[in-house]
Formats: C-alpha cells, sequence, structure tokens
C-alpha cells in the first residue's frame, strides 16, 4: 500500500468555463503539456454512510495516471493522507483487505458497498516554474454522476498542489475566482453525487467534563487504531495511553458509566496487547543505547538481546494483528460507544473524587519510600497514573494551575516509570545472561540508573505537591 499526502482545491464552474491563462502567476512559466483522461470511479461506503460521515472516501477509479484503490483520509491542516493499492485483477466490488482495515473500527461488521459511480472526461494542465518544476496540476472536470438511480452532470477544477506551496494555490484561486469560478458547494464530487443524502448528524450535548475526557479517548482509539494496523510505533504508544486513561476514567468516575466493570476488562485486555508490541519496542532502545558502540565483547551481548525483543516484538504483532479483527474487539468499540455517548447520572462531586485518587497514589508513595521496595514504587507508579488521567479531566477549567498540576505529575510518574524500566531490564538481563559476566556489566548499569531515580524522587514528589497547584482539587 501506498500513502502519500495531498493538498487541493475544487471550484464549481460555469458551462462553457474557459481556463484563463496562469502564466506569471506565482512563478509559474509553462502552461503546455495538458492530457486527457477518461476516469471512472466507484465509491465505496456503509447504507449509513459511515465513512463519509467520518471524513474518509474510498474509491476503485479506472484510467488515468493513478488508476487503483483509493482511501482518502483527514490529514495535517487542509491537507489529505490517500492510501493507494493497485488494481491487481480481483473482485471490483470487493474492497481489498488493506484499506478494509483502515476504516475497520468505524464501519465495524457494516459491508462496503457501491454508493455512488461517477464518470469524469478530465483536461489535466501542469502548472510549471522556470525550472521545470510542476508547481501543481489543474484539472478541468467535466462530471456525469449515478447514485440512488438518479444522475447529474456538471464542470468543475481542482488545483492540487505537487512541488509548489500555499502561496501558488491562493494565486491560482484568485485569478480562478476573477473569471467566474466559485469556492466548491460541497466537500467531494462523491458529495454531490449523493445528492443531499451525506447529512451531517448533530453530536449530543455533552453532559460533563468527565464525559468529555470519556469520548476524547475513545476517538483516539479509534483515530490510531488504522496506524497500530500499519505497525507505527507511535500509534501504537497512543492507542495504548488512550485505552489506559479510558479504563482509569471508568473505573475512576464509575457512577457516570454503568457496567463499566467489564469494559474495564477488555479495555485492560486491548492495552495488554498494545503493551506487548510497545514495551518490547521501549526496553529494546534502552537497553541497547551505547551497547553496540562499548566495544566488541558487547557484540554478542547486544544481539542476543535484539533478538529476544524483536521476537517478543513479533509475537505481540501477531496476536495484536489477529485480535483488532476479532469480533471481540468489535464488541468492546460498541460498549465503548454506549458507556461515553450515554452515560449515568454521575458523581455527586466528581473534583473530590479525583481529589481522592491523587490523595491514595501520595499515601502508596510515602509508603512505598518508607519501606524501600521496588514493587510498592511500581503500584504508586501505576496509581499516580489514574490520579494524573482524573485530574486531567478538569485541569483545563483551573487554568494555569490546572496545568502546572498535570506537568508536575507527569515529572513524578516519569521518575517512577524510569525507575521501574531498570527494574524490569535488570530482571531481563538475569534471564538472558544469568552466568554472563558482560550481561552483569549491563545489570549493572540498569541498577545505578534505579539509583539515580530513585534519588531523583524527593524533588519531583515536593515539586507536585506544592499547595499552589493542589488548592483547587482540594
Amino acid at each position: 500500500m501506498e500513502i502519500a499526502s495531498e493538498t487541493e482545491r475544487k471550484y464549481d464552474v460555469p458551462d462553457g468555463f474557459v481556463l484563463p491563462s496562469l502564466v506569471g502567476t506565482a512563478g509559474i512559466r509553462d502552461i503546455t503539456g495538458a492530457e486527457t483522461h477518461d476516469l471512472d470511479a466507484t465509491y465505496f461506503d456503509t447504507d449509513e454512510l459511515t465513512l463519509l460521515q467520518n471524513r474518509r472516501t474510498l474509491r476503485r477509479r479506472t484510467g488515468g495516471g493513478d488508476a487503483g484503490w483509493h482511501l482518502k483520509t483527514p490529514g495535517a491542516g487542509q491537507s489529505r493522507t490517500e492510501h493507494r493499492v493497485p488494481l491487481n485483477g480481483g473482485d471490483k466490488n470487493t474492497v481489498p483487505a488493506e484499506l478494509h482495515g483502515q476504516v475497520r473500527a468505524l464501519s465495524r461488521r457494516e459491508i462496503l458497498k457501491p454508493v455512488a459511480r461517477l464518470r469524469t472526461h478530465r483536461i489535466e494542465t501542469p502548472l510549471r516554474d522556470a525550472k521545470g518544476r510542476t508547481l501543481a496540476l489543474i484539472a478541468q472536470d467535466q462530471v456525469r454522476a449515478e447514485s440512488g438511480g438518479k444522475e447529474q452532470r456538471w464542470q468543475e477544477i481542482e488545483v492540487e498542489l505537487v512541488d509548489g506551496d500555499a502561496k501558488v494555490l491562493e494565486a491560482v484561486e484568485k485569478r480562478l475566482l476573477s473569471v467566474g469560478a466559485t469556492p466548491a458547494a460541497g466537500p467531494s464530487k462523491v458529495a454531490r453525487a449523493l445528492d443531499g443524502r451525506l447529512k451531517k448528524t448533530p453530536k449530543p450535548k455533552v453532559k460533563s467534563p468527565v464525559q468529555a475526557y470519556a469520548q476524547e479517548q475513545r476517538d483516539a482509539i479509534t483515530e490510531f487504531d488504522p496506524g497500530v494496523r500499519q505497525g507505527d510505533p507511535e500509534s501504537v504508544h497512543k492507542m495504548r495511553v488512550a485505552t489506559r486513561r479510558l479504563r482509569s476514567t471508568l473505573k475512576t468516575f464509575k457512577r457516570s458509566f454503568p457496567g463499566f466493570e467489564e469494559v474495564g476488562d477488555e479495555l485492560k485486555w486491548l492495552a495488554d496487547l498494545l503493551g506487548q508490541v510497545r514495551d518490547g519496542q521501549v526496553q529494546k532502545g534502552k537497553l541497547l543505547a551505547g551497547v553496540e558502540e562499548s566495544g566488541d565483547q558487547f557484540t554478542a551481548v547486544a544481539a542476543r538481546i535484539r533478538q529476544h525483543l524483536d521476537d517478543q516484538v513479533d509475537r505481540g504483532r501477531a496476536a495484536l494483528d489477529e485480535s483488532l479483527e476479532s469480533e471481540r474487539y468489535l464488541a468492546l468499540l460498541d460498549r465503548i460507544d454506549r458507556l461515553a455517548d450515554r452515560p449515568g447520572k454521575g458523581e455527586p462531586d466528581p473534583i473530590k473524587r479525583a481529589a481522592k485518587s491523587l490523595a491514595k497514589a501520595d499515601g502508596l508513595l510515602d509508603q512505598a519510600l518508607a519501606d524501600g521496595v521496588d514493587a510498592e514504587l511500581h503500584d504508586a507508579r501505576k496509581a499516580y497514573k489514574r490520579a494524573r488521567y482524573a485530574v486531567e479531566v478538569f485541569a483545563g477549567a483551573a487554568g494555569k494551575p490546572g496545568k502546572q498540576l498535570v506537568n508536575a505529575l507527569t515529572d513524578l510518574q516519569d521518575v517512577l516509570g524510569a525507575h521501574q524500566d531498570s527494574v524490569v531490564a535488570r530482571e531481563l538481563l538475569l534471564e538472558l545472561g544469568p552466568d554472563s559476566f558482560w550481561f552483569g556489566v549491563l545489570w549493572a548499569r540498569q541498577e545505578q540508573v534505579g539509583t539515580d531515580t530513585h534519588a531523583e524522587l524527593p524533588v519531583v514528589v515536593e515539586a507536585s505537591r506544592k499547595k499552589k497547584l493542589r488548592q483547587w482539587i482540594g
């Protein structure tokens, strides 16, 4: 599957519209070499147009220079990300698995089927600068659209950036508008073809900050699902964080989410699957940092560590891929939707619940420091994660003190996390090389990391407990 970013603008034009000369506009020096294409595109969606409602466009197109299956998804700013799969024969009404997976979290069990067909006669003109670079492509389209037994015809113009910048788009737009073009009335050809069927459903009013926070995490799980399926480490990390945040929120504010227990267990299942991939990636980076440059004596050690963790990630990746296609995962997404969109009566004093969560974490950490037990420090770290997530729910409304408290708790959690990472690393090194001198050297390095992070704790603990940061939460 190829992935590319595109930035384009569309314009409606009247019958008989003539493209004006663009030479001299924003560095354009050459507009020769126009090509003509006849494009035939079939668009796929659910009966409820779930993909288009969520700004995803899925089509199979023949003709032109990029014939194939295309999935367009939201990109950065005004750009769109296009995923492309070649035709390669196959059933023209069966969406390729690579693309189907990219929208599975949205379409779930619904069948993807043709919802519209667009046949376009296109004249495509490259806009080049003095060096021959193609700054943009301008397409003059005559469109015939069929959907729901109805046919429509219209003309429009698309301007797509290639090697140019936003200034090219702005200058070309100004020129087009001056001769009768108007910004496109709809977001896309297929939206126009659907003739009013694509209507935005207003979102229900959010009742509380707790519900809003839960919905943010639910949306993040769906957002990062495609990247996880592609094997993107950052998507794995962010989806895992969103899963943990949601699980913690449901548990802390359980009166707002009746029936949370079952969903909580399933969220833990998902977080553990993501963790099997993520933990190996993180451990490899930390354990091998500087090892391979430490001399020939560490070569075999580094190779053994790398192989062990790569195998762990590969096993985790296989289990995760299988699970994301399972009914269990789809059922979890359904349950999350029901809880996030239709919460219960809520907590009588939700901020008090967050304050209690924070006080519990403080108590666990104080006891762990008094006892000097690593396992207790790990429990305190997990408690601070839950507390931080609870504080985040209300931090925005608290202004600067809210933000500062979240940052202070994050710093504390990071130090506790680094300490726990050193504990896990030592356990792994002991498992891989119990009788090896060089594994012992690495073990000693990780022991020093544990000592250093433990020494950092008093500073970050004090910073997180400043009265001016906590007085708003009680």
